[in-house]
């Protein structure tokens, strides 16, 4: 019996010994995989528990944000980068009108949107979108402010403030964009949608955008060059050789 006793003796510590250490371990995994799981279950009743009215809010507030800054905003910058080739005329006033209509209309529409996020959402600043929102809102503002400021021409600040308000324009333009692309991803998180569609449709308008706006410049080049000028091909080398002749011509009738 004394022999028996000895031999389940180390045997019986051996058992309680994994029990001490085997049984913490298993108890912790097993409440980490709890905790996975609800937190996977609260993300999804979160995601279910975003009502329509919210739904509808979130992509009125997107698309308001869309039209300021993806298209009104980038619509007035290329009316007057191509008021920039006229001089004088009714042409000019219109494409400065169409420039400041779209200008005001975009401050307008992305004040609205401001006012439905402080309104509506939860405004914690976590995420890149909120804090990226925040600080476009009041250079908008601030490039309102400068263009209400605008001296006359031929003035003596007339280039410190046009420099200063091309920066702020190109600042709002880019930061407006990427504000866009991270509104799409923070409308992922939210409602676990899909915002593929909407990003191609996005890049898409941006990158012909920037191909009209960067065609611009060509475009009197090209007809410099003789490839467009009005109905008729002009090359260069025939450009030239009439203004040869002309000097031919003038230099005759001197003598």
């Amino acid at each position: 019996m004394q022999v028996l006793v000895g031999k389940l003796f180390p045997f019986t510590m051996f058992i309680c010994l994994m029990n001490i250490i085997v049984l913490p371990l298993v108890s912790s995994s097993s409440q980490q995989h709890v905790k996975s799981i609800d937190s996977i279950a609260d993300k999804k009743d979160s995601i279910h528990k975003v009502s329509h009215k919210l739904m509808f809010e979130i992509r009125l507030h997107g698309f308001l944000l869309w039209a300021s800054m993806g298209f009104l905003m980038p619509v007035g910058i290329l009316a007057i980068r191509m008021s920039n080739r006229q001089e004088c005329g009714t042409r000019l006033k219109i494409l400065f009108y169409v420039h400041v209509v779209s200008q005001i209309l975009s401050l307008l529409i992305s004040t609205a949107g401001a006012v439905m996020s402080v309104k509506n959402f939860n405004n914690s600043f976590n995420n890149h979108h909120q804090r990226l929102g925040l600080a476009l809102y009041g250079i908008i503002w601030l490039q309102a402010l400068t263009g209400v400021l605008r001296p006359c021409r031929g003035s003596k600040g007339r280039s410190g403030w046009f420099f200063a308000h091309w920066l702020l324009g190109t600042a709002i333009s880019i930061l407006g964009i990427i504000n866009i692309y991270t509104g799409l991803r923070a409308y992922h998180e939210k409602t676990s949608r899909s915002i593929k569609p909407w990003t191609i449709v996005l890049t898409a308008e941006i990158s012909l955008i920037a191909f009209v706006y960067l065609f611009q410049d060509k475009w009197l080049y090209i007809q410099k060059q003789g490839l467009i000028l009005g109905d008729e091909s002009v090359t260069p080398k025939q450009q030239d050789s009439s203004s040869t002749e002309k000097q031919k011509e003038s230099s005759s009738e001197k003598c």
